[in-house]
């Protein structure tokens, strides 16, 4: 990727690259905003394992304790962690160093507001304004922060786990199971190991040091699991499961070696969560028609929102939702908290895999979990764009474009299809039995173009022809 010299703000925080577009003045400054932003009240704050973390951490604690605030610092410890740690203390707002799946590089700033909530857009559009005015409420020298420090909040997200509805830890121990875990080097590595010996399985660890020196993408995507992959057939173990930087994500390896998207993590444990109690599914405007299918089968609705987890987690608030997330492998279980929690579907994904294990009728796999769900094929690509401005523009014309092809006569009297366009989040053309969506990244300085069809070619016919429109549009801007 190539060096971007502004910060991408989107609906969590700020990312930026390392020494180039995130430095140490930014963010003591967004950190004033955010000190500001609450009132220079208590705030609670953590770090994934990157090696600028630290950096990073000093510049916050920085703009905080000048502008007044009662810090609690949780050390190194996973986003969901962290949350639920600022719901635990009552905390009117929360700091998470963390650039998530982006790569080694970069980091940033995730903010939430009272108990580990995350930001309305009402609560970010008033931040921005604090940051861009620079209207920071300086304490005066009598009336500066203080730090604090706590070290419980592995062992309490553990225990809210533990205590889950959903879970049996006596059934998990009784199916006896073997698992690879995969940490990638980040935040997870200080807790999901611990979970799995708590639930009484059997462990192998790759990349488990929380050192922040990724020996694999950051992102959890099936093609960089190789090793992972390899361990899982080698040892003959039950399952693999891999996490994002930050832990906030999980990803699933089956017992053949076969890695699955997160889209599969979020389908599996959504209908886990329905067969246990039934309400409403919120996911986003990309994610899986799996989904869809889950929904039917289990009689509830499923609703459709922009892409980001604070947008599911407003939906989830709204229509009381029992489960949610994104096709990333990032699950919200609302009985926890109202943020994506990877190590909570490491326990709700072992629930489900034990119980099929003691079923007679089911030969307790992985992969005839993944067998008992409908399975549609998708495809991801991106086109990387040199600024914000651009990819815009180019969302527009898009826009302008397919709007103009359904308004279109129907040529020589052919019954042509005309896909349903929906504007939730980007552009998004549905068909009966595929859809492509395209949106600008909230995270990276790409426009991401999903789709989803019957079979693989389909859908990367489907998004390879989108490709070319966009690719066709960004040299008619850039000219």
């Amino acid at each position: 990727m190539a060096n971007i010299e502004h910060p991408i703000m989107s609906v969590s925080g700020v990312r930026g690259q390392t020494g180039v577009s995130l430095e140490p003045r930014l963010i003591t400054q967004f950190a004033m905003a955010f000190g500001t932003f609450i009132g220079g009240r208590t705030v609670v704050i953590g770090r994934d394992s990157r090696t600028s973390s630290p950096m990073v951490q000093h510049a916050v604690l920085a703009g905080l304790l000048a502008t007044g605030c009662r810090i609690i610092d949780v050390g190194l410890c996973p986003t969901p962690t962290i949350l639920l740690m600022a719901k635990a203390l009552d905390a009117q707002g929360s700091v998470t160093i963390t650039a998530s799946h982006n790569p080694v590089e970069w980091n940033g700033i995730e903010f939430a507001s009272a108990s580990g909530r995350l930001l309305t857009q009402a609560e970010r559009d008033e931040l921005a304004r604090i940051y861009k005015a620079e209207e920071f409420a300086l304490a005066p020298w009598n009336e500066q922060g203080r730090l604090e420090t706590d070290s419980d909040a592995v062992a309490y997200h553990l225990t809210k786990i533990l205590r889950s509805p959903w879970l049996g830890q006596e059934l998990i121990q009784k199916a006896n199971l073997k698992v690879v875990l995969d940490c990638g080097n980040g935040a997870g590595s200080v807790i999901s190991p611990m979970l799995l010996r708590e639930l009484g399985c059997r462990i192998v660890e790759l990349n488990c040091v929380p050192d922040g020196h990724f020996r694999r993408p950051a992102e959890p995507t099936p093609e960089a699991l190789g090793e992972l992959c390899e361990t899982v057939q080698a040892t003959n173990a039950d399952i693999g499961f891999a996490h994002d930087g930050d832990a906030d994500r999980l990803v699933v390896v089956t017992e053949r070696g076969v890695p699955l998207s997160g889209e599969w993590t979020l389908a599996l444990i959504a209908d886990f969560i329905l067969n246990q109690t039934k309400g409403d599914i919120v996911a986003t405007v990309s994610t899986s028609r799996m989904l869809d299918d889950v929904a039917d089968k289990h009689g509830v609705t499923l609703h459709r929102t922009k892409v980001g987890v604070g947008w599911v987690v407003e939906k989830m608030h709204e229509v009381n939702a029992v489960i949610g997330g994104e096709g990333t492998g990032g699950v919200i279980y609302p009985n926890i908290q109202h943020t994506t929690d990877g190590i909570a579907s490491i326990a709700a994904m072992m629930q489900r895999l034990a119980e099929t294990r003691l079923k007679s009728d089911s030969d307790g796999t992985v992969t005839a979990l993944v067998d008992s769900l409908p399975h549609y094929d998708m495809c991801r690509k991106k086109l990387e764009i040199p600024s914000q401005d651009i990819a815009t523009q180019l969302i527009a014309r898009a826009e302008e474009i397919y709007t103009r092809k359904r308004e279109l006569p129907v040529s020589n009297g052919k019954d042509t299809p005309v896909p349903q366009l929906v504007l939730t989040d980007g552009i998004k053309r549905i068909w009966d039995d595929r859809w492509v969506n395209i949106r600008k990244s909230g995270t990276e300085p790409v426009i991401r173009v999903f789709s989803e069809a019957p079979t693989a070619m389909e859908a990367e016919a489907l998004c390879d022809e989108t490709l070319e429109t966009l690719e066709l549009l960004m040299k008619q801007i850039c000219r």
